[in-house]
């Protein structure tokens, strides 16, 4: 059974999300079920048949949801530091052809979320950051093609 590395903040994410799927969607979708059985053929019944689909994926999504919990390897960002990026690190880049600046999060597969500036350890970008320090560049192949980068920071929060 492989690990799973994520930060604490994933982690509680992950928690909060088991959660309400066991305490606010289970019994709502059970209510669901008994109102639909109560309008008679169950053969039928769309509702029904609705509310036993929302179930099975509702309890797909829990066991997966403990699944990952179960794995999760937690790393304390907050106590990593150095100038050598590694998981949890936050680095700023500088993309050498646009000179746009970026800032990412190197965080756990189950807690990537592009738009918040996470990007997966398994992504191409981290693996082409992971090892490297300030100052270094990084030739990346992206789907768009390859990219290069310069590092210009790298951070621990």
């Amino acid at each position: 059974m492989e690990k799973i590395p994520m930060t604490a903040a994933g982690y509680s994410v992950l928690e909060d999300e088991l959660k309400h799927r066991q305490s606010v969607e289970r019994p709502r979708i059970i209510q669901q079920i008994t109102e639909a059985r109560s309008h008679g053929d169950l053969s039928e019944n769309a509702e029904y048949h609705a509310a036993k689909e929302q179930q099975s994926l509702n309890e797909g999504a829990i066991a997966e949801l403990e699944d990952k919990l179960a794995r999760a390897d937690v790393i304390d960002v907050s106590k990593l530091s150095g100038d050598t990026i590694t998981f949890g690190a936050t680095v700023t880049l500088i993309d050498e052809d646009t000179e746009e600046k970026k800032v990412w999060q190197i965080v756990g597969e189950p807690e990537a979320n592009a738009k918040a500036g996470k990007i997966s350890v398994t992504s191409p970008l981290a693996k082409a950051l992971i090892g490297k320090s300030k100052g270094a560049t990084v030739e990346v192949n992206a789907p768009g093609g390859a990219k290069g980068y310069e590092i210009k920071k790298v951070e621990w929060k």
